[in-house]
């Protein structure tokens, strides 16, 4: 009997690539696990953000299949995918949020977009944005925050709903090595307490061993090698300890 986790994302023989161009990922195959922790690293320029892209399902694959939650992406309607979406929390490189709402609305969209009371969203975002230092700025504004600050308020938006998969595109590249070593523990506690399946990409070679389960996926050239057998063999499935986070 196979006692294997059920895939939470599965890739076959993917390949991108943009226009004419020549493919900028080739022959990807691997699969991602509910509740485990990745992080993907590569040289500039070898793919991560595509990678990426692919996860968060802004971009589709120009040859191979991907199933995510149990569908096939391939053949999906696109009408659908918003719904497969709200499953995921983004922290995108560039923060992305939006600049006329203050960062306690920013990092409360994701609740109200699934229709939390104003009682529970005040004290989520109120909780969240103490836990990364901001409860101070939760009035500012995004152009009167610096880009640590941005980073920090991108977070909280991607975990606050608690997505059962959160990709992360160099989350701690903006801000101090403590400050980094903290929002590391939130992505951790979000893993190892609710199951959330993360994958975080990075250059911080430091990072890589700050999560000792973690698992590492290695982008070059558009391809990956597994040093950790991440891509082979399933890690051992998530242990939920309770407790918020």
């Amino acid at each position: 009997m196979d006692d294997r986790p059920a895939e939470i994302v599965k890739f076959d023989n993917v390949g991108l690539r943009y226009g004419t161009d020549p493919e900028v990922l080739s022959n990807l195959s691997f699969t991602l696990y509910p509740g485990s922790f990745y992080f993907l690293t590569g040289a500039s320029g070898a793919g991560k953000t595509s990678l990426l892209k692919l996860l968060y399902l802004a971009q589709r694959p120009s040859r191979g299949a991907i199933r995510m939650f149990g569908q096939d992406l391939i053949t999906m309607p696109r009408e659908r995918l918003p719904d497969l979406r709200r499953r995921l929390g983004v922290v995108f490189q560039n923060f992305r949020l939006v600049p006329h709402l203050t960062a306690f609305d920013n990092v409360a969209l994701p609740l109200r977009l699934a229709g939390a009371d104003d009682k529970r969203v005040m004290k989520a975002v109120t909780d969240m944005l103490d836990w990364v230092g901001l409860a101070h700025r939760a009035h500012a504004i995004p152009a009167t925050l610096s880009g640590g600050e941005q980073q920090r308020v991108a977070i909280a938006r991607a975990v606050i709903a608690r997505p059962k998969m959160l990709i992360a595109d160099e989350p701690t590249g903006n801000v101090d090595p403590d400050m980094a070593l903290k929002l590391l523990r939130l992505f951790e506690a979000l893993n190892h307490r609710v199951g959330t399946t993360v994958v975080v990409a990075t250059h911080d070679v430091h990072l890589l061993k700050k999560v000792p389960d973690s698992l590492i996926m290695r982008l070059h050239k558009g391809q990956l090698s597994d040093p950790t057998g991440a891509l082979r063999y399933p890690p051992r499935p998530a242990m939920p300890k309770g407790g918020g986070v």
